[in-house]
């Protein structure tokens, strides 16, 4: 399993985000995933650049680690057209080590142009359609597309990578797994339940997972810090959202919602469900699930945007070693 590290846009700033670049790809990391928020979770975490202006310096600063984008959203505050012409000026930048991340997006980001916010069934409409759009774009061709959704008159992608973008699809179900693994190049889900791999590589038409064909990518917070209590205190200031699940977090439309909507999670609670403190092994335990049900890649995010610099100078070298042990 590949192991990679989370340019968390929420919790650093755009010149800080190249700094923990350069520094995860410098530590030994094999990729690198980056959120496309408009806004934090939490008011806490204090930060939300533009992820494709971050992306494209990313891809200038470093060599070696592949990108991605966890995820973005290509139906409401972007027109799919433009993903994918951003998505293939990344590619080039990035020299072949871009994979375009997409999914049905949250309430939180996607409210701001005042298209208002559709029903989970609507929402994979559009994803499904604005998939099409994106991947006749990057056949180079001049596209005219008149959808249910989108339309895209007379459009063409100049600057286009031979053989286009790869594209993950985010999935937390069998519905979305029948639906979207067909149209996907790689599965991206944060549970590491075996179930949703096996129901992906049963899907006809699904690019199967594994022995170099498909990937599964996941993602896990932890929170290191030499000081478990300060790292409990941390996870819980700024990562206590996580426990709605994405249920929950998909239709909440501001930090305050996700203020109120957590305000009864304790610090123990965090705890239990993200390793805090310094013991290394704690951490690798709870990669090992993800392991265990099969996937071939999975993004830590280290809690904490002021944190990142320790982190990758004192415990990613350590704990890369004892994860791929």
């Amino acid at each position: 399993m590949r192991i990679g590290y989370t340019l968390m846009t929420e919790q650093s700033g755009p010149k800080d985000l190249v700094r923990w670049a350069v520094g995860a790809e410098e530590a030994g990391f094999d990729f690198e995933v980056m959120s496309d928020h408009y806004f934090p979770w939490l008011s806490a975490q204090g930060h939300a650049p533009y992820a494709w202006s971050v992306l494209g310096a990313v891809a200038h600063a470093t060599e070696r680690v592949d990108l991605m984008t966890y995820v973005t959203c290509p139906t409401i505050r972007y027109h799919p057209a433009v993903v994918a012409q951003k998505a293939a000026t990344v590619q080039l930048l990035a020299d072949g080590r871009f994979t375009l991340g997409l999914g049905s997006g949250e309430n939180l980001n996607e409210h701001v142009v005042g298209e208002g916010w559709p029903a989970v069934a609507t929402r994979q409409d559009l994803l499904e359609e604005a998939i099409e759009v994106i991947r006749a774009l990057h056949t180079g061709e001049l596209v005219d597309h008149h959808g249910e959704w989108f339309t895209v008159e007379s459009a063409r992608i100049w600057d286009l990578p031979d053989g286009g973008v790869p594209i993950g699809v985010a999935v937390s179900g069998e519905e979305s797994i029948a639906r979207f693994s067909p149209l996907a190049d790689h599965m991206i889900t944060t549970e590491p339940d075996k179930k949703l791999l096996d129901g992906w590589n049963s899907t006809e038409g699904a690019p199967t997972i594994g022995d170099g064909g498909a990937r599964a990518i996941g993602q896990i917070p932890i929170c290191w810090d030499p000081d478990e209590k300060a790292a409990v205190e941390r996870a819980h200031e700024q990562f206590r959202w996580f426990a709605g699940g994405w249920a929950v977090n998909a239709d909440l439309p501001t930090t305050a919602g996700f203020a109120g909507a957590t305000q009864f999670v304790r610090p123990e609670d965090v705890a239990e469900s993200i390793p805090c403190g310094p013991d290394l092994d704690a951490i690798a335990e709870a990669v090992a699930e993800f392991d265990k049900a099969g996937f071939t890649d999975l993004a830590l995010v280290q809690i904490g945007g002021d944190h990142q610099e320790q982190f990758l100078a004192e415990a990613a070298g350590p704990l890369l070693e004892r994860l791929r042990r």
